[in-house]
């Protein structure tokens, strides 16, 4: 679990210092701030759990920071620090809705109580999201905001990103959250058995209705009702979903009754409805009524920092309950963080599950995972940074320390293992070992070459 992060505001360095010095001992993320103009630089960047601010600041005060937090970001906790005589404005900040306030000189105890207890109250994401990346940081503060909304969603992304997990959080983040959660592939039921499958049916409406069935909208009557590949949906059927999004009515398969139904409707897609819409294949109206707040998730080339994250949490998973202690091996780890992953998360992990299975001594090799992992094209970004590696500076350069470098790195990648980096040099075997012996670099001594 990523540790709860807060931002201290005073424009006392040695007010600031103390209080980073209590929280960072207490196992805080603490970033500090000189200003209330300094503070709001860094919520725009990033999100905080708690501010915690001085009242009295040269420039914007503490209240006027608060509002300003209050306007940009109702999540966030502030609780003020105040002087002996400011307690009015204090009582007035917690009507403007700061947590609590704590009047100086402060008792450390007290104010690691407050914050603890504020914290405690917090709403955060119910749904674990693995990320440490900005890009994703700005999706996990767009949820907080749009869950305290009853509007639809369209949820956007890659195949692969964690669209699903994204509306659960959605979810569990709203008011809500007690209600049930329900979920449809668009993409993989039947056209006629989705019609039924979404708004029901009754008795002897077509074959095999034996009886009458709920749909998932009246299921999910008071929670929320998640449509994964929505431009699948047929356009036979948009219709009759956006009757049920503007009137909150709907009639089941061979009914004449309609049925209220009170339901927050959340829709993902990897394609472009607009687009879709623009050719015909989706109704713009429905595309429209969709996407009254929208949600970008990016792409896991796009947030390479999350790899390693995302790495260390499948192997937990998929290791659960077993005794077995999984390790990364460094090249493994390179391997996995350049890798484009076009199928994203999921493809990750289903590389972490496969390398568990295969690795020895529970330590994952790059041997152990995916050959198109290994054999993947550099992208633009991978290309452009090896012609920076080797761009010759002004000074020139000592070209048997490069070889010896490039050597060495090949060495330890396949495990001393010279047909291994021999090959991946582009050298024979016996240039090779010429070179090992010129260099002296560790080789295994009984290998021979490989025909």
């Amino acid at each position: 679990m990523s540790r709860k992060s807060i931002l201290v505001v005073d424009d006392e360095k040695g007010q600031r210092e103390i209080l980073e010095m209590i929280l960072s001992g207490e196992g805080y993320d603490v970033t500090t701030a000189s200003s209330g103009e300094a503070a709001m630089k860094f919520v725009e960047k990033r999100h905080f759990d708690l501010v915690l601010t001085d009242l009295k600041m040269t420039g914007m005060s503490g209240l006027d920071l608060l509002k300003e937090l209050t306007d940009y970001d109702k999540s966030i906790i502030v609780i003020l620090l105040t002087a002996h005589g400011s307690v009015d404005s204090a009582v007035d900040a917690l009507r403007l809705g700061a947590f609590d306030y704590l009047q100086k000189p402060y008792d450390s105890e007290k104010l690691l109580e407050t914050i603890s207890r504020a914290l405690n109250q917090l709403k955060t994401l119910d749904v674990e999201i693995i990320s440490g990346s900005p890009e994703m940081d700005k999706v996990k503060k767009l949820i907080l905001k749009m869950a305290k909304s009853n509007s639809t969603v369209l949820i956007r992304g890659e195949s692969g990103t964690g669209k699903e997990l994204i509306a659960r959080s959605l979810h569990k983040n709203s008011f809500r959250a007690n209600e049930v959660f329900q979920a449809v592939n668009c993409a993989a039921i039947n056209e006629n058995l989705l019609e039924s499958e979404l708004f029901g049916h009754e008795k002897g409406s077509f074959t095999g209705a034996v009886g009458e069935k709920k749909g998932l909208f009246e299921v999910a009557d008071g929670g929320t009702l998640f449509l994964d590949e929505i431009g699948e949906l047929d356009i036979s059927l948009q219709a009759k979903l956006l009757r049920a999004l503007q009137e909150k009515q709907i009639r089941r398969v061979g009914g004449t009754k309609e049925i209220n139904v009170d339901v927050r409707v959340l829709a993902a897609t990897n394609r472009d409805l607009l687009k879709m819409s623009e050719e015909g294949q989706f109704r713009e109206d429905l595309y429209y009524r969709l996407n009254v707040l929208s949600l970008e998730i990016p792409p896991l080339r796009d947030r390479a920092s999350d790899i390693p994250l995302l790495t260390d949490f499948f192997i937990e998973k998929h290791t659960k309950g077993s005794s077995r202690s999984i390790k990364t091996e460094k090249t493994a780890k390179k391997v996995l963080e350049n890798y484009s992953y076009p199928g994203n998360v999921r493809q990750l992990e289903s590389a972490i599950e496969r390398a568990i299975l295969l690795c020895e001594n529970d330590t994952i090799t790059t041997e152990d995972l995916p050959p198109e992992m290994l054999a993947a094209p550099k992208t633009s970004s991978q290309s452009g940074a090896i012609d920076e590696y080797f761009k010759l500076p002004p000074d020139g350069v000592n070209f048997e320390d490069v070889e010896k470098s490039l050597i060495a790195q090949a060495m330890e990648r396949t495990d001393y293992n010279i047909t291994k980096s021999a090959k991946l040099l582009g050298l024979t075997f016996r240039t090779l070992q010429y070179r090992l012996e010129k260099f002296g670099i560790k080789k295994d001594g009984d290998e021979t070459e490989e025909e």
